[in-house]
């Protein structure tokens, strides 16, 4: 891993440290190794979810590295911007541990996770409209699946910046919590999905992916026509033998993942 992109485990989860001074900013060899890392979640069957978070306490990420440009390199890895937003097969939930300011790039790399934690100094904005640029097309519906359409509208067109109160009252993030307190609050709902099974775990993830924003009729029609891969894992699977039987012996479930 680069000195950019800091990783560590433990147990299950994989802690993944945007580390650049000074703003934690993304330059295209930044992407590549957070492409690195969101790989070692996707390939190792030990690891069941990660964290996403920025050193320091000012700034999660500033976004693109405007300062690289004009370097022509625009290789962003695979799983497109910063490794994850064109990431659709990674069935392993991601936690976005939001230590300060989420900006630009930062802000929809956010978004391509699953949950968003913030301390509760963060704020919330994008600036690419008041730069003469464009967010990549997936932010649209991530960010109108969280807030209302004319808010998201307003952030999109002026850079209107959300503070953590107002983006826990939007929905946009699940809590906010102090400083002091963002990556132990982070690790608790890390290890609670972890204790889960993770063949129902993936398998909820892909059907939330496929069938959260369509009608139930859609929704049928893509079991239908196969595509809820997960959930056909899970039907008749040993972990699927192993839960009910650990509930009605009362004892904690040992998950095989098969």
């Amino acid at each position: 891993m680069s000195d950019a992109v800091k990783t560590e485990r433990n147990g299950a989860v994989l802690e993944i440290t945007l580390d650049r001074p000074k703003v934690n900013a993304v330059d295209a060899a930044t992407s590549r190794a957070l492409s690195a890392a969101f790989d070692e979640l996707q390939n190792d069957d030990a690891l069941r979810v990660a964290i996403l978070t920025g050193a320091g306490e000012r700034i999660f990420s500033a976004g693109w590295d405007l300062s690289s440009s004009g370097d022509g390199d625009n290789d962003w890895g695979a799983g497109g911007w910063c490794g994850l937003c064109e990431r659709h097969d990674l069935h392993k939930p991601v936690i976005a541990a939001i230590n300060g300011a989420c900006v630009a790039g930062g802000f929809e790399l956010a978004l391509a996770c699953d949950f968003m934690i913030t301390a509760d100094h963060a704020s919330f904005f994008l600036t690419e409209a008041t730069l003469g640029l464009t967010v990549d097309i997936g932010t649209i519906p991530r960010l109108m699946g969280r807030v209302s359409q004319q808010v998201a509208l307003e952030m999109l067109y002026t850079g209107r910046k959300l503070d953590a109160a107002e983006a826990v009252a939007m929905g946009l993030v699940l809590r906010s919590v102090p400083a002091a307190d963002l990556m132990t609050s982070a690790r608790e709902l890390a290890d609670r999905i972890a204790a889960s099974a993770p063949l129902s775990v993936s398998a909820l993830k892909q059907m939330a992916m496929i069938a959260g924003s369509v009608s139930p009729e859609m929704a049928y029609a893509a079991r239908d026509a196969g595509r809820l891969t997960g959930q056909k894992k899970v039907h008749g699977s040993q972990d699927a033998l192993e839960g009910p039987r650990a509930y009605m012996e009362k004892r904690a479930p040992v998950w095989k993942g098969h």
